[in-house]
């Protein structure tokens, strides 16, 4: 929500109500206005004159603090409505302000302080407008069943915005569980295609005994893919940790670094102009760290299509000593902004569970200059970058 601001001092500094509560501030301010102006009371003796003008004006005021402080906000109502109508002929009324001001207490508060907050506007209201008298029977119907229509719908936000919160957590939940089993299934791949080749490389090692080398060789990519295995079990198992079990493992090799290329080819010929770069020496890396990079850029490119229209993309990969950066960003395209859509669909929920999975960060959001990015950032031991490039040579 927009904030309103006003410079002094040479800084920006916050108001204490934001630009909504002024815009309904005033909406109920006029509403009220209009009902002074244009509704005589009942003994036909109405009379507009500049005090009660500024009366009515002033009763709208304090619902700029009515979402910080609804029950004080509603009190300064109460009390400024009341003087008032004691002060100043005014028509019997329920006006926009005190709606305004009985809903927003209601949607804020517990059920017992909104029961005692609709007695006290009742009576306040009731007495204050047969100038401390019980008022007759006619006149004393409208304000409770105002009130208990304001309240009633009050309620029933209350319930509706509930229900909408308990989807909205049950769906991430589930992204969530999706996200965790898909990653478990590639990891199982990525698990499964070590033991293989630690598989191949011992019974190559035994099959070439009288040749020293050649079994040193096999030995090295042995232990080597031994370690690699072991990291990514452990890796499998944290995402197997709420008892979730891997599907069958699909024959198809899971993508990488290498497969990059065809990915921002793909987006190309799908209407994106796309651009890729690479930064810093190219080395291999861990077939889960490929991996990774590799679900990031797809799932942000696929974003890029659905939200940014006709727009321009790049992809940067970055290596460093310690760590590898993937960098998807776009110019936004010549559409509206969309970035609340991005910024809170269940694909992001996705790219964090697997860079969290490494221990990385992941920064996605709208761009100064238009546009949207998405950055996620790798650490990369020394240990894995050695041993992953001793297994391809």
């Amino acid at each position: 929500m927009s904030r309103s601001r006003y410079v002094g001092s040479g800084d920006a500094r916050e108001l204490p109500w934001s630009r909504n509560d002024a815009l309904v501030t005033g909406g109920a301010c006029v509403m009220n206005l209009l009902s002074y102006v244009f509704f005589n009371a009942s003994d036909g003796l109405h009379t507009v004159s500049v005090t009660g003008f500024l009366f009515v004006a002033l009763t709208a005021l304090p619902l700029l603090a009515r979402r910080r402080h609804p029950v004080a906000a509603l009190a300064a109502v109460l009390a400024l409505d009341a003087t008032a109508t004691l002060t100043v002929p005014l028509p019997r009324h329920f006006g926009a302000v005190l709606v305004v001001a009985l809903y927003s207490a209601a949607r804020a508060c517990p059920g017992r302080v909104t029961a005692l907050a609709a007695v006290v506007t009742v009576a306040v209201t009731l007495l204050s407008q047969s100038n401390g008298r019980i008022p007759p029977w006619q006149d004393a119907i409208t304000p409770p069943l105002t009130i208990l229509i304001v309240v009633g719908a009050a309620m029933v936000m209350n319930r509706w915005q509930r229900e909408v919160d308990a989807n909205r957590r049950l769906l991430a939940d589930r992204a969530v569980a999706d996200e965790r089993r898909r990653i478990a299934r590639e990891l199982h791949d990525i698990v499964a295609h070590h033991i293989t080749t630690m598989q191949l490389m011992a019974g190559g090692a035994r099959a070439n005994l009288a040749e020293p080398e050649v079994v040193k060789e096999a030995l090295v990519t042995l232990e080597s893919s031994g370690r690699l295995a072991l990291r990514e079990m452990r890796q499998l198992l944290d995402v197997l940790r709420d008892g979730d079990e891997p599907e069958v493992a699909p024959s198809q090799p899971q993508p990488g670094i290498d497969d990059l290329d065809r990915l921002v080819a793909e987006s190309r010929f799908a209407g994106v102009p796309t651009e890729f770069s690479v930064h810093g020496q190219r080395r291999p890396l861990p077939p889960t760290v490929g991996l990774t990079v590799f679900r990031i850029a797809q799932e942000a490119l696929t974003n890029t299509r659905k939200h940014a229209g006709a727009a321009r993309a790049s992809v940067e990969l970055i290596y460093r000593q310690d760590r590898v950066i993937v960098e998807v960003r776009d110019d936004g395209g010549d559409g509206p902004p969309q970035e609340g859509a991005r910024a809170g669909g269940y694909g992001l929920i996705g790219m964090r569970e697997r860079v969290v999975l490494h221990g990385g960060t992941l920064t996605a959001g709208p761009q100064a200059d238009g546009g949207f990015a998405v950055v996620a950032d790798l650490p990369l031991t020394t240990d894995e970058a050695v041993q992953h490039e001793g297994a391809h040579r």
